[in-house]
């Protein structure tokens, strides 16, 4: 019998060491899991806290180039009329025998300078085309010219002008770029060739 008690002893007192080792492992066991939680809450708080920085900074850049470029369109809109004058000076410098065209080709003249200085004022700037190289991001050629007196790809002729608004391209400038010409041996060549 004393071994039946013995056995009963033995097993009540492994239950007590299984189940104290366990209830001290439980906690462990929390703090743990819970530690494990608030790192993965702390990593998410520090991503979705990045995101709204990158997202505010992206907001705020947006809203500058708004606000940079708002008369945009309006100036863009105003450049056929800066055409306009320019054309009526240049008629007016072929009528020079009258006064009637003096006056009027300096008054045009004056006010176009008054208008693209308001309007340079506000951002506008022309691009610079004759006797520069050609820049396809800045101007718009539409013809060649053969030429022995420039480099070649330099601006022979500006047909229209072209302009900045800030640091963009609002119009770019029509141009003749300029070409060495051909040699006339090469041109026989390619007739013979043909």
């Amino acid at each position: 019998m004393e071994e039946i008690k013995q056995e009963k002893q033995n097993k009540e007192s492994a239950e007590l060491t299984y189940e104290g080792t366990a209830l001290e492992d439980k906690p462990r066991d929390i703090v743990e899991n819970l530690q494990q939680e608030l790192a993965n809450y702390k990593e998410k708080y520090l991503r979705l806290y990045a995101e709204f920085e990158n997202y505010k900074k992206v907001a705020n850049k947006e809203k500058e180039e708004i606000i940079n470029y708002a008369n945009e369109k309006l100036i863009g809109e105003l450049l056929p009329v800066i055409d306009n004058f320019e054309l009526a000076i240049k008629h007016g410098n072929q009528e020079t025998d009258s006064k009637w065209f003096e006056g009027i080709k300096t008054g045009l003249d004056n006010a176009l300078k008054e208008f693209l200085r308001i309007l340079e004022k506000f951002g506008l700037k022309q691009i610079e085309t004759v006797g520069k190289p050609f820049n396809p991001e800045f101007h718009h050629a539409v013809s060649t010219l053969e030429t022995n007196d420039m480099e070649e790809n330099m601006i022979a002729e500006e047909l229209r002008k072209g302009y900045l608004y800030k640091d963009k391209v609002l119009r770019a400038s029509l141009v003749t770029v300029s070409k060495k010409p051909k040699p006339l041996s090469e041109g026989k060549k390619t007739e013979k060739e043909d």
